[in-house]
């Protein structure tokens, strides 16, 4: 992906993503899908903005794989078709934010190998809408071990940084401080060069909010760990919640790091979450709760400002989310779960 002359068409991509916004599955249809089958799933999905994907797919995969390979393809060409709409700093913008599913796709297969999950499995959870392109991903899918897959992506994006925390992931025997590599270096390009202009305010203001959710789960991630590893190493400059001094400070403490949280401008929105944390001494729910934070933080700066980029980028989350939602939804359907576990496990707002 390159940069794109001309002038910003906000206005033109805005109307264009409130159209497809209104197609978004609602409340009422996904407590249509948790009552069906893996296969009605599909047969479902085939009378909703997934027919294109399901009719080509289906002769090949059947089931959850089916459901799986349509929500991933009809992803990326979402978010590909807003790439041909927008012009200028729009598209360079939108460019660096997509980035968003390299870093998935990186930890997605750091991941695979880590708990040697088959290839094939892998590469269902890739997905195409990022700058690193499907040859290699594939190739990466393959890999035998951890070493591998940072040697595979040397020169990209994610490469150095990763090399560097190669180290600390071999003395620790865990995947934290790779992942929190990946993390850092994506929100870091993400925001360099946004500068102070007027007309990306609201976005700036939401991307601080995205890093200081992404820094807290790091924080309480490495405080369950029980690892020696600095949190400093790895904490993403450009969030309100946490300073540098911060995050080396609570993340020893899980109780003290929760507490901050709980006092925090967040503590509000994050309260039940908190409460199942202490609680349940698990990051599920807690990191379910900061999903739909972010949703409604997205969607409400949108509805403040229609013309800016924000509301786009409050579509991505919320077209990724209906993509999780339904896998889950699938996922569990398969597993045999029932629909009061398998709806804990969505974000609807």
């Amino acid at each position: 992906m390159s940069s794109r002359a001309g002038g910003s068409n906000s206005e033109y991509v805005n109307a264009r993503v409130r159209a497809r916004r209104a197609r978004l599955y609602d409340e009422e249809s996904y407590r249509r899908l948790l009552r069906m089958s893996p296969a009605e799933i599909a047969r479902d999905m085939e009378e909703s903005t997934y027919e294109r994907e399901i009719n080509e797919l289906g002769a090949r995969f059947g089931g959850v794989d089916l459901i799986e390979y349509a929500l991933n393809r009809n992803l990326a060409r979402q978010f590909e078709a807003i790439l041909d709409w927008a012009e200028g700093q729009l598209y360079d913008l939108l460019v660096r934010y997509l980035r968003k599913f390299d870093a998935w796709n990186v930890k997605t297969l750091l991941r695979g190998v880590y708990s040697d999950t088959p290839a094939e499995e892998v590469r269902v959870d890739l997905i195409q809408a990022g700058d690193l392109d499907a040859d290699r991903l594939d190739r990466l899918a393959d890999a035998s071990s951890v070493e591998e897959i940072v040697e595979g992506l040397s020169g990209t994006l994610f490469g150095d940084a990763l090399a560097d925390a190669l180290e600390a992931y071999e003395d620790a025997g865990l995947l934290i401080p790779l992942e929190n590599a990946v993390d850092r270096e994506y929100y870091e390009h993400l925001t360099e060069e946004l500068g102070i202009a007027p007309e990306l305010a609201e976005y700036r203001r939401y991307l601080r909010a995205e890093i200081d959710f992404r820094n807290a789960i790091n924080a309480l991630r490495l405080a369950r760990s029980g690892t020696d590893i600095d949190p400093a190493a790895y904490f993403i400059e450009g969030g309100d919640l946490f300073s540098e001094r911060d995050v080396r400070r609570l993340a020893g403490d899980i109780d003290e790091l929760v507490a901050y949280i709980r006092e925090s401008t967040y503590g509000d929105d994050l309260s039940e979450a908190l409460d199942e944390l202490e609680d349940a001494d698990s990051l599920v729910g807690f990191e379910r709760a900061l999903e739909a934070a972010q949703l409604e933080y997205a969607g409400s700066l949108g509805n403040v400002f229609p013309l800016s980029v924000t509301p786009i980028v409050a579509f991505i989350l919320a077209k990724e989310r209906e993509v999780d939602n339904i896998r889950a939804i699938a996922r569990g359907k398969e597993a045999g779960l029932g629909s009061e576990e398998i709806e804990r496990e969505l974000v609807i707002l």
